[in-house]
């Protein structure tokens, strides 16, 4: 086997594996847009289509009557059931309703219905008027931008002490910041709680803010780990022309860190609009600030056997950080590479 062949052969089984991939994170995207379009009956059906879908009918003697594939004669025809029977059935041929009825004799139940494509986008309708979705985006909104802000802020100034500065201690302190991303949330919890509770803060949105305003281990690696890429000749350039540690990071450092700066302000904006688990224990008993996290939860329980809707509400949910990642895309695929070669 030659080398092309072989180089051939793995980008083939490559380009496989990366379609099997994207198509194994696409797919329940892909379901609840098609399960938001459907009839509650449709998407409650066992054998239900992937693509919204409503049985064909044909309007007679004011009536709509459903179409079925119907064998007749030895071949299958498409005919419009307008009396059903246990064991006979009429129907009537809506190409030619003059030729009268036809008597079939069978279980018309095991028949298939005739489909044609109906999607049902009155069902966002619904959602939207079923929850008071402005207060919902308006309550995330702000915890999202303002948490946001906070960590790349606190994150940028941390990462930057951490990147251009050498003080005693400082391999250990990076270290003991790092070792705090894998501590178990549940640890913390209660402690953290019972502070906050003290401090009078449960019930308000500070203990969902103010935590975000002293960095976070994995956005400071990120950022650190990006500005140690950035010549420090730079700084050195920008020290001899006058420029202190601020005005350094403003004017040299910030400007080369756009793309890791975007991608941990993304990451950190998908991650606090999707927050569930804080604003549950914190902003219990107050409806009025519930994020949109909290008001699917409530609605989902509230309409459990309205799936279509609960499809439709939650597809709603996803238009602002789909809209968000498609503007900022081009910077956060460049944030995401720390290399050498992409900076």
């Amino acid at each position: 086997m030659t080398i092309k062949r072989t180089n051939d052969i793995a980008r083939i089984i490559m380009f496989v594996v990366t379609v099997f991939t994207v198509a194994l994170f696409l797919l329940p995207m892909l379901y609840g847009i098609s399960g938001s379009l459907k009839t509650k009956e449709q998407l409650s059906s066992l054998n239900q289509s992937p693509i919204p879908q409503s049985p064909k009918t044909f309007e007679y003697n004011g009536k709509k009557c459903e179409l079925f594939i119907v064998p007749i004669d030895g071949a299958e025809k498409t005919l419009a059931i307008i009396k059903k029977g246990r064991d006979e059935s009429v129907f009537i041929d809506p190409e030619n309703p003059g030729a009268g009825q036809i008597v079939w004799e069978g279980k018309w139940r095991t028949l298939q219905n005739e489909w044609e494509f109906d999607p049902q986008f009155g069902n966002y309708k619904k959602g939207w008027k079923s929850i008071n979705f402005l207060l919902l985006f308006r309550n995330t909104l702000f915890y999202a931008l303002i948490t946001t802000f906070g960590t790349l802020l606190s994150s940028t100034f941390v990462a930057y002490g951490f990147s251009r500065f050498n003080f005693r201690a400082k391999g250990k302190l990076f270290i003991i910041l790092i070792a705090t991303i894998v501590l178990p949330s549940a640890v913390t919890l209660i402690p953290v709680y019972t502070i906050f509770y003290k401090l009078g803060w449960v019930g308000t949105w500070l203990p969902l803010i103010v935590p975000h305003f002293f960095s976070n281990a994995y956005n400071v690696f990120l950022l650190r780990q990006f500005m140690l890429g950035i010549p420090r000749e730079m700084d050195e350039a920008a020290r001899i022309d006058g420029c202190g540690p601020i005005a350094t990071l403003y004017k040299i450092i910030l400007p080369q860190c756009v793309p890791a700066i975007i991608s941990v302000g993304l990451f950190h904006f998908f991650w606090a609009w999707n927050d569930f688990f804080n604003p549950l224990l914190y902003l219990a008993g107050h409806p009025e600030k519930y994020p949109i996290s909290i008001g699917l939860s409530s609605f989902s329980n509230m309409y459990s056997t309205e799936t279509h809707l609960v499809q439709a509400v939650s597809m709603i949910a996803c238009v602002v950080p789909f809209l968000i990642f498609v503007v900022a895309q081009k910077f956060f695929m460049q944030g995401v590479v720390v290399s050498g070669v992409e900076k």
